[in-house]
């Protein structure tokens, strides 16, 4: 009986371990493409996939430390659809050299099938300029830094990464080590504006401390960049919702940054003219800028700290008719006091007027408004570091609700007390980080404004005017003179 016990004692513990669940999928191929910019970076890695178990309906992707902390917006689909798939990220985790997230397919695999995912993500800050000054005659160069492998807790039949710039003009490369046993030819190539690392071949599961410590190093590339850096460091937007005036205000201001090298030495007027003559406009330098604004707006201004932008163009696109979105945008063209070379910052305010019945609708069983407020304006190839959006609703709106695209680093609650207010406005107020042209979404907002509410702009304003000329009778009555002339 003692030698059953410890035989049954002895399967006990080994059974569980041999009937553990293997991996689910194997990856056939990864392709990943890196379009090199400036301080945006966008980057496409397809994974195709194969179910090594029936039912599998869960795929887990990795992303190093260094690669999540740059990534500012991810979003997983089906190769040739458009519809994004549901990501569930698993917590951070500092001990480890990577970040987890499973992906919920749309419909459970069998046995063998496959299917071609596809992880688009875009990276902030992930270039720097090298060298850190340049001349109005001279170049802009930037480095960009990446880990070779794609990680992954499933074994790859083949891997390959391709950092794509926008030009030929490609300085240097890395040239992988310790990775022969990959390899069938040159661990790098390159071929006019592509650095193609790979095919690397039967790569095991890499999601582990000794396949990291091994094989992944960092992969750079040194390239002409000739386009500006730019960024937004700081962005405040604020939206008041007027329903007396049917009318939605944005006002925008914006400290616009170049964050390419900085300028060598002393700005000329004289050579910067010359460039623009002859059409060899330094790629550092930004004369102008231009941006699409929503249809139908009236009223636009913008001006800086001196004064009003005078060069400038806008071209205002008809509004749509109700009910339906119109794919057309104005277009405002605008070219700064003096060109905004590396290192050198632009504040300026841009604002317009919208009609209200454009982006609201009003829901009659529920009595409530649901407003549409865009977050930012995007700015071509620009990264808005810090981001401040205030909404502004009308006096006496209640029961507040709101829906973001994306959870924002903080949101509050708070009032706004303007000319004309009695009791304050509700103000919402949403923080950002980092935001890019693909964080260019919109807050729904819905609240209800009570009949007595609506009658309480009108009621004060009627107070006002009866009080103005109450204090005009009554200053028209008072004698304020020091010695009254006397009659003969």
């Amino acid at each position: 009986m003692h030698w059953r016990s410890l035989r049954f004692l002895f399967l006990g513990l080994v059974a569980p371990a041999l009937a553990s669940p293997g991996p689910s999928f194997e990856n056939t191929a990864i392709v990943r493409t890196v379009d090199l910019g400036g301080s945006v970076v966008h980057v496409t890695t397809t994974y195709a996939i194969k179910a090594t178990k029936p039912g599998a309906k869960v795929y887990t992707i990795a992303l190093g430390l260094e690669e999540k902390e740059k990534t500012s917006w991810l979003e997983v689909k089906v190769k040739g659809q458009q519809e994004p798939l549901e990501l569930e990220h698993y917590p951070l985790d500092s001990s480890r050299n990577f970040h987890l997230a499973d992906v919920k397919l749309p419909k459970a695999l069998a046995l063998n099938a496959s299917l071609n995912l596809v992880l688009e993500t875009l990276q902030t800050h992930a270039t720097t300029p090298y060298p850190k000054e340049a001349s109005q005659k001279e170049d802009q160069a930037l480095k960009y830094s990446t880990d070779l492998f794609v990680l992954s807790p499933y074994h790859t039949g083949v891997q390959r990464t391709k950092l794509k710039a926008l030009t030929p003009r490609i300085i240097s490369h890395t040239t992988p080590a310790n990775v022969q046993e990959f390899i069938l030819d040159a661990p790098a190539t390159k071929q006019g504006a592509t650095v193609t690392y790979g095919p690397y071949n039967d790569i095991p599961a890499s999601t582990n401390e000794k396949f990291i410590k091994a094989h992944q190093q960092p992969i750079t590339a040194h390239y002409f960049h000739e386009q500006p850096v730019l960024e937004i460091a700081d962005l405040k937007r604020s939206a008041e919702i007027s329903h007396w005036g049917n009318n939605l205000n944005i006002e925008d201001n914006l400290v616009l940054h170049n964050a390419g090298p900085s300028l060598k030495g002393h700005f000329s007027r004289l050579e910067h003219q010359s460039q623009a003559f002859f059409k060899r406009a330094a790629p550092h330098a930004l004369p102008a800028l231009t941006l699409h604004l929503p249809p139908g707006i009236s009223n636009t201004y913008y001006y800086d700290l001196v004064g009003n932008v005078s060069t400038s163009h806008l071209r205002v696109a008809p509004a749509a008719p109700k009910g339906q979105r119109s794919n057309r945008y104005s277009v405002l063209e605008l070219r700064p006091r003096y060109p905004i070379l590396g290192g050198w910052n632009y504040s300026f305010t841009l604002g317009w007027d919208a009609p209200l019945s454009d982006s609201a609708v009003y829901d009659r069983k529920t009595g409530r408004y649901i407003v549409e407020v865009p977050i930012l304006t995007p700015v071509p190839g620009a990264v808005v570091n810090k981001a401040e959006l205030s909404i502004v609703l009308p006096e006496g709106a209640t029961d507040v609700e709101f829906s973001p695209p994306f959870p924002a680093l903080e949101n509050r609650l708070s009032t706004h007390t303007t000319y004309l207010d009695s009791t304050g406005r509700p103000k919402l107020t949403f923080e950002y980080e980092n935001l890019t042209v693909m964080h260019a979404q919109s807050i729904f907002v819905s609240y209800k404004v009570p009949l007595a509410a609506h009658l309480t702009k009108p009621f004060v304003v009627s107070v006002a005017f009866f009080s103005v000329f109450v204090l005009a009778i009554v200053t028209r009555r008072i004698n304020l003179t020091i010695h009254k002339e006397k009659t003969l």
